[in-house]
């Protein structure tokens, strides 16, 4: 019987993103983030702390918004290079945005040697929800 190999990661770029999909894997750079919700309080206390997030993230063909969420708050750091596993595209407002659920990972890795393309900020295009009906 043939050893099973694991299958490697397929790592996609952010101008590839459309709304929607899920199980995406991106190596992109933290260009800023800022924090848009800090609820709860600390470690030791009653209740449970919630951080959001908005960053903006992107790599030589484009940028995104990426939600971040509690402890990948810390992670998210500007100027940081990350490994999105398992990502997936969350719609707010009619953009996208990008995001990582229990079933994700972020890595922080070693810095990578792109620019972030900053003209091409993916979360600014509006899709329309068209609902198909039949006759």
């Amino acid at each position: 019987m043939a050893e099973r190999k694991e299958k490697q990661p397929v790592f996609i770029k952010v101008e590839q993103l459309r709304p929607a999909t899920t199980g995406l894997n991106l190596i992109v750079k933290v260009v800023n983030a800022k924090m848009i919700l800090q609820r709860g309080r600390a470690e030791g206390t009653q209740g449970r702390q919630m951080r959001l997030a908005e960053c903006l993230v992107g790599d030589e063909t484009a940028m995104i918004v990426f939600t971040a969420r509690n402890d990948q708050v810390d992670l998210m750091k500007d100027g940081a290079t990350v490994i999105l596993r398992n990502a997936k595209i969350d719609m707010f407002k009619g953009s996208m945005r990008l995001a990582v659920d229990k079933w994700g990972l972020i890595e922080v890795t070693e810095p990578a040697n792109f620019s972030a393309k900053e003209d091409n900020n993916l979360s600014l295009i509006e899709f329309e929800l068209v609902n198909i009906v039949e006759e």
